[in-house]
């Protein structure tokens, strides 16, 4: 790990280079390349070679530390930036650029070890961060595939379709055992129990043939009468995004991006495409927490006054819940308060026609309520 100081007071610069050369020589992690007291000849030497970490005090000539913290990171985005100076009153700002820390001077021995592990420490877990995202994931979202440790989308090369509903199935009961009659009777229940377990033995071998070619760390194991799929390091799309939701903080504005990037690992419904009919209560699970942490999203966006958003995202959500309210009444009351009138009835013709055809129901009495409501305003 690469190290420069920039401070313009050559006493302070020493003092400093000082200190930290005693830090390397004990841990010998990281080496100081420079040490420089001007801004300009320290993003000449970031533009030569790579730097991890900058010590930069704040109050210099012509270029600032925050100006040239700015800068540094252009050039090295990964660059850990630490802000050293005498003036207390400069720390919100410094953490508001995502320093690493930020030292008052005089730095005394003690409080920059601390800081040296807390630099070390974020490399670690980035390391571990990108190790993790070598692995393969297995997907469930829309359909059954994986992506391989350079993130590339892959399909099975099933030759069979019972083959992959019975690893689909493995999979949603991973780590426990299923009894073979189980499978026989979900699978082939019109087949004699010969022909039947025959089938099962051929899928079953279908499966770890195919999960051995793609490199995936599963294995399935015989025992007490049936199969278990033996998960190994590999991810699962479903689990990353409902850890995800479950583990993230509250959507406020502060969390907003956190929240987005959640919503996007959510690529589609549970097996959607394959249509098992096992699956469907998993599938609507899944649907009912989407829509739940989606409309969350939707009403900070209206909070902020984020209308396009906003509205977007109950679009989405009519979308991928056609058969529920949530999306157009939101859309409705949207639409009312901008005074589309024409979109208002549109929404509520949409999913009285849904309701009716599908389930042969009206819209709740809430919705009929708002609407009869809402109508006697409307402007002709």
């Amino acid at each position: 790990m690469k190290a420069i100081i920039v401070d313009d007071e050559r006493l302070a610069l020493k003092k400093m280079e000082n200190l930290l050369r005693e830090q390397v020589d004990l841990d010998g992690r990281i080496e100081l390349i420079g040490t420089y007291n001007n801004a300009h000849a320290a993003l000449e030497a970031a533009r030569r070679e790579e730097v991890d970490l900058a010590f930069l005090d704040i109050e210099m000539p012509e270029i600032n530390g925050f100006e040239l913290a700015e800068q540094l990171l252009k050039i090295h985005p990964c660059l850990s930036i630490i802000f050293v100076t005498a003036y207390q009153e400069y720390a919100v700002k410094a953490f508001e650029m995502n320093a690493l820390d930020y030292l008052m001077k005089p730095v005394h021995h003690s409080r920059l070890t601390v800081t040296l592990q807390r630099f070390m420490a974020s490399k670690e877990k980035t390391a571990r961060s990108t190790e993790e995202a070598k692995k393969a994931m297995l997907c469930c979202m829309q359909r059954l595939h994986y992506q391989d440790t350079q993130g590339r989308t892959q399909s099975f090369p099933w030759k069979t379709l019972k083959a992959p509903e019975l690893f689909a199935y493995l999979v949603f009961h991973r780590d426990k055992t299923v009894s073979k009659q189980i499978l026989i009777d979900l699978l082939w229940p019109d087949y004699d129990t010969e022909r039947a377990t025959t089938q099962l033995h051929t899928a079953i071998y279908q499966i770890r043939k195919i999960i051995k070619t793609a490199g995936l760390e599963l294995s399935i194991k015989y025992m007490d009468e049936g199969y278990r799929l033996v998960w190994g390091e590999e991810k699962l799309d479903v689990d990353e995004w409902e850890n995800g939701v479950r583990q993230a903080p509250p959507v406020m504005p502060e969390t907003l991006d956190q929240h987005l990037a959640i919503m996007a690992l959510y690529t589609g419904n549970y097996l959607e495409e394959h249509r098992y009919i096992w699956a469907d209560y998993e599938q609507e699970r899944m649907r009912l927490i989407w829509l739940q942490h989606v409309k969350q999203i939707a009403e900070c966006f209206k909070t902020l006054g984020r209308h396009t958003e906003a509205i977007m995202l109950y679009q989405k959500i009519r979308e991928t819940c056609p058969d529920l309210e949530d999306g157009y009444f939101e859309l409705m009351k949207m639409y009312a308060a901008m005074n589309h009138q024409g979109e208002v009835r549109k929404q509520f013709q949409l999913i009285s026609n849904r309701l009716k055809e599908e389930f042969d129901v009206s819209p709740s009495k809430e919705l009929i309520d708002w609407y009869e409501q809402w109508k006697p305003g409307m402007k002709e």
